[in-house]
């Protein structure tokens, strides 16, 4: 007969503490390289995947770790990798690179205990790289998650005997983070601040910049219109302007090749800026995202210059407001515009002929139809009115998918394709205006918002990116004449999303007209956590030393005496340490007097060479220690003998209650043991 099958399961055996320990410290690198994968080179994060996955293999098996020639090959091939991708061993992008690559290739020659503390502190290290990419709360949640589990990994190696579970391992973690949150504070509010990045080379300054540039070409802002991502944030001091108002100033663009509008780099010259200002004024604050170029963004038209610590501002004649320093991290700025107002109205004859250059060679339709508009009227007015006309009656679409143009573009869009987005409407307009013989130019900023009801901040995202045209007047100078306002007239009375669907949660739904109330509560949400992220850019990221000056002399300090604010810090730090510390050690259990001679007791024999195992008692080990073979003098075995019968009468006798006289007898008795 066979024997009969067994249905039990195998029964799994509990790891070892040695392979639990190793497997926490995987998973614990795994987390602090989570916030780098999606800014390392496409291989990189496979590879430190792949390493990792390898190791918990070896430890999991019990199997052995690589040879030496093994990992210095491995090690070679990652810095060629390296160096492959990046062309240099210097900069913030291939140092974080390395050091992903060096701590995952530690992992598999650990061979002490030294080891492991070494890969925790380059886990540390690379905790804080994190910031150089992103500073928004999710990364410094996925921080302090971190930082908890790297403290419950060193806790957990540095256990003996009896190891508490994972759960209070990382509840212990999560509490000596919390200790050290009250002189986190007091340091941040304090400790001095340094303006601009505390780390970074000049080749780093331009990295992960996007919006826009200083050339436009058809489908350039199309791009953007993608892109939710925040350019600036605007805070209203008076009433906020109808959305139709909202032009945001940013490049003026003059010159053009045929195809792509570069700036006009004569119309620079030093000019006085004619501007008669109409109507009651609007205040306003901007909080700008940085974007790697001196231009700032402001609503038409400023009245005075915007003041930035250590980036003075200027404007050119055509009233681009730019910084002597790129913006390379986020600034603030207080202005005062007007949306009403006449634009250089005198300007000279020899600066109009700038502003009707056009190309030879190109687009010959284009200049055939200005020809007939001009032989039917001399009227600058008539002729642009018939212009703006000809957009509205002639089919035309506003998308961010137009067909591709070619070498004679602007005759492509005008009577072929008629479908375009904000670039191909302007640019083709300007062509128009200058074939006329009226002085025209093409400006990008950025049109309208979003106002977000719960902080009550108008939101400017790079989705809003448009561009629109100027035409000089006589008498009313350069006008603003934005031609996509004639074909898609809901895109600057409203928004983007009125006429091309908006993406929410990271581009995985849109809202449009017919879906708009049934994704109200996520749209809702969007605006909590918009309000939540300024808050944090307001008061955490954006605290500037101007701020820190202005917190301590609301302390009560008149002038910022740097040795006096250190001397504030410490001291506040101390408080800071002392209100951590304190309750605890007010909790803390007061130590036995009796156990502490007794312990004092075997650390001295510890130190002789004759420790007390951890199973002995009291009687066992006095046992041992008056043994003939001990290696103890006579003397010395009756004064311990001595020590450890009245240490074991007055702990484990009848009257437990210690008194005074048999403490201090103890303590005599210790004094023998010398």
């Amino acid at each position: 007969m066979k024997a009969p099958i067994s249905l039990k399961r195998p029964v799994m055996r509990p790891l070892s503490r040695d392979k639990a320990d190793t497997l926490l410290l995987l998973a614990t690198c795994t987390l602090v390289l989570l916030p780098h994968a999606s800014h390392l080179p496409g291989w990189v994060f496979p590879s430190c995947l792949t390493i990792l996955i390898w190791r918990g293999w070896i430890t999991f098996r019990g199997n052995r770790m690589p040879s030496n020639w093994l990992l210095v090959s491995i090690a070679l091939l990652a810095m060629g990798g390296v160096y492959l991708t990046f062309k240099s061993f210097f900069g913030r992008e291939p140092g974080v690179a390395m050091l992903t690559l060096l701590l995952t290739l530690k992992l598999l020659e650990m061979h002490a205990k030294r080891d492991l503390f070494v890969a925790l502190f380059l886990s540390f290290f690379l905790v804080l790289a994190s910031f150089f990419n992103s500073q928004s709360i999710g990364t410094a949640l996925m921080t302090i998650l971190a930082v908890i589990a790297l403290l419950t990994t060193q806790l957990s190696f540095q256990y003996t005997g009896v190891v508490p579970s994972l759960k209070k391992r990382f509840q212990f973690g999560a509490l000596i983070l919390a200790l050290a949150g009250p002189l986190t504070l007091v340091l941040f509010l304090l400790f001095p601040r340094i303006q601009g990045p505390l780390w970074g080379l000049p080749s780093d300054a331009q990295a992960g910049r996007t919006g826009l540039s200083e050339t436009m070409a058809p489908g350039n802002i199309a791009k953007l219109a993608l892109s939710d991502e925040i350019a600036f944030r605007v805070k209203f001091k008076d009433a906020v302007p109808a959305n139709s108002k909202l032009y945001w100033r940013g490049v003026v663009l003059g010159r053009y090749d045929g195809r792509t509008w570069t700036p006009l780099q004569a119309a620079g010259a030093n000019r006085r800026v004619n501007i008669r200002l109409r109507g009651a004024p609007v205040g306003y604050q901007v909080t700008l995202e940085p974007h790697g170029h001196r231009w700032l963004f402001a609503l038409e038209v400023p009245q005075a210059l915007p003041i930035i610590d250590d980036n003075p501002a200027g404007v050119t004649p055509e009233l681009q407001i730019l910084t002597t320093n790129p913006i390379n991290s986020r600034v603030r700025y207080n202005l005062v515009s007007h949306t009403d107002f006449d634009l250089q109205p005198n300007e000279s004859a020899a600066v109009l002929r700038q502003w009707l250059q056009l190309p030879d060679g190109f687009n010959p339709r284009t200049l055939e139809y200005a020809a007939r508009l001009r032989s039917q009227s001399s009227n600058p007015v008539e002729m642009i009115d018939a212009v703006l006309r000809f957009f509205r009656e002639q089919n035309f679409r506003y998308t961010l998918e137009p067909p591709v143009l070619g070498t004679h573009s602007v005759d492509e869009f005008l009577f072929a394709t008629r479908a375009g987005f904000c670039e191909h409407y302007s640019g083709a307009f300007v062509v128009l205006m200058r074939a006329l013989g009226i002085p025209a130019r093409v400006v990008t900023g950025y049109q309208g918002g979003e106002m977000n009801p719960a902080d009550g901040f108008l939101t400017v995202r790079q989705s809003d990116a448009h561009a629109w045209a100027e035409v000089w007047l006589e008498k009313s100078g350069w006008v603003r004449i934005d031609p996509t306002a004639a074909v898609a007239p809901e895109r600057v009375e409203h928004n983007l999303a009125s006429v091309i669907p908006r993406r929410v949660l990271a581009g995985l739904i849109t809202i449009d007209g017919t879906n708009n109330q049934l994704l109200a509560p996520l749209l809702k949400f969007r605006q909590n956590w918009d309000a939540v992220t300024n808050a944090w850019n307001q008061w955490v990221l954006n605290y500037t030393p101007e701020k820190q000056k202005s917190f301590i002399r609301s302390l009560g300090f008149g002038d910022v005496a740097w040795p006096v604010v250190i001397a504030v810090m410490v001291v506040l730090g101390i408080a800071a340490v002392a209100i951590a510390i304190l309750p605890m050690m007010l909790h803390q259990q007061k130590r036995d007097p009796v156990d502490a001679l007794y312990q004092k007791f075997c650390g001295r024999l510890a130190q002789q060479g004759l420790p007390r195992h951890p199973y002995e008692g009291p009687r066992a080990y006095r046992a041992r220690l008056t043994a003939p073979d001990s290696p103890l003098p006579p003397e010395k075995k009756a004064a311990l003998a001595r020590f450890l019968e009245h240490y074991e009468t007055v702990r484990y006798g009848v009257q437990r209650q210690l008194s005074s006289s048999a403490l201090s007898e103890l303590k005599s008795l210790l004094a023998e043991c010398r």
